[in-house]
């Protein structure tokens, strides 16, 4: 099924499409899932996030934990071709409630930041009050499959380089943004861009 949505996006993900390809009947599939929805989830638990079923663990400071949400991710991301990554973030931005899913069905991915990281971080006197978890939503996700579709190295170097340079201080600017910030391409419900364009003035 994954190969599906690698070749043709979520859109081409049917219950036809993966009887063909699977060389079954579609009542077969009928009777396992009751939805598209349900077998991307599937196909996602048995391969890209099989790993993450099992809680993270929690970090003595922010740092910590951020680079352990980080790893998580890569971790995941690297149980996929890049191509899938990118089709399950499209799957994802298609339908904003196979994100929820994902993440409540086969465990954290890695994808989010809990509003738990921030509260303990905040207890901690490590982030001011108001944090927003948009960095981090928008920047580790996307930055690790972009190095992943161009084929550059992800070790522990560089997730602290992006962790202590990145997003430990774009989280603590978050708190005195005067603005509600969106949320981040990961966070599971981004804005989508809008199709009305306005006819600018000569």
């Amino acid at each position: 099924m994954l190969g599906i949505l690698a070749e043709d996006g979520y859109e081409g993900v049917s219950f036809e499409a993966v009887a063909r390809r699977c060389r079954t009947s579609k009542a077969t599939l009928y009777r396992r899932w009751a939805s598209k929805r349900d077998m991307v989830i599937a196909a996602v638990k048995a391969g890209p996030a099989r790993q993450a079923s099992a809680p993270s663990p929690r970090g003595a400071t922010l740092r910590e934990d951020l680079l352990i949400l980080s790893r998580r991710l890569e971790r995941t991301m690297a149980a996929a071709d890049s191509g899938t990554a990118l089709m399950l973030l499209q799957a994802g931005l298609e339908d904003p409630e196979l994100c929820e899913a994902i993440e409540e069905s086969v465990g954290p991915t890695g994808a989010r930041l809990p509003p738990s990281v921030l509260d303990a971080a905040v207890a901690r006197g490590e982030l001011p009050s108001g944090a927003s978890p948009f960095a981090f939503e928008e920047v580790v996700g996307a930055a690790l499959l972009l190095r992943r579709v161009n084929g550059l190295a992800v070790d522990d170097a560089y997730l602290a380089a992006l962790v202590d340079t990145v997003i430990i201080p774009a989280l603590t600017a978050s708190a005195g943004s005067t603005t509600d910030l969106p949320a981040g391409i990961f966070s599971g419900r981004p804005q989508a861009r809008s199709t009305h364009h306005t006819r600018e003035n000569p």
